[in-house]
């Protein structure tokens, strides 16, 4: 953030808010990150009428900016917040890449579950899984091998069944 305090590019800052709010949520100083998070949606809503393109950081997109921002709302533990970031992430603002799309899919699950939301959470996976069907990633291998392993404790849930033996065909190609 040093050398960030010097550039006017509302991508980079923006990018580089959001690492400092996920490093801080990490090492639990939620004020730091709410504070850090809280910069970098202020430059991520400059981005609207910033020229594109002519920014090392202008892959950090608004939608990009959601995605992390819920995964650092996660980290903190506001789970509504979190799930309502991802989800706009994926309806506002697209994710279109498939790659992309599953690795959200597959966090968003996760936290419906950590919110007592299972339905929620399954209706989510399928969806994760009919979108990760043939993608290679390491984050999609993940997100389904994370998938396997909370639904464990659903063995006698059908449907969570299910899932689970989807995900293993998929992580077994």
């Amino acid at each position: 953030m040093t050398y960030a305090k010097d550039l006017t590019d509302p991508h980079a800052v923006a990018y580089y808010q959001s690492t400092l709010a996920d490093a801080a949520a990490l090492d639990g100083d939620h004020r730091l990150a709410g504070k850090s998070l809280a910069a970098s949606q202020t430059q991520i809503e400059r981005t609207a009428t910033a020229p594109t393109g002519q920014s090392w950081a202008s892959h950090f997109t608004i939608g990009r900016w959601a995605y992390a921002s819920g995964m650092i709302l996660a980290k903190m533990g506001a789970l509504p917040a979190a799930r309502e970031h991802l989800h706009q992430a994926l309806e506002t603002y697209g994710l279109d890449r498939r790659r992309t799309r599953a690795s959200v899919l597959g966090d968003l699950g996760g936290i419906h579950l950590r919110e007592g939301d299972l339905d929620g959470a399954l209706a989510v996976w399928i969806e994760f899984l009919d979108c990760a069907e043939g993608v290679q990633s390491i984050k999609v291998r993940d997100a389904a091998e994370d998938l396997q392993v909370r639904l464990t404790r659903y063995e006698n849930v059908p449907e969570a069944r299910e899932l689970s033996q989807r995900a293993a065909v998929l992580l077994a190609r």
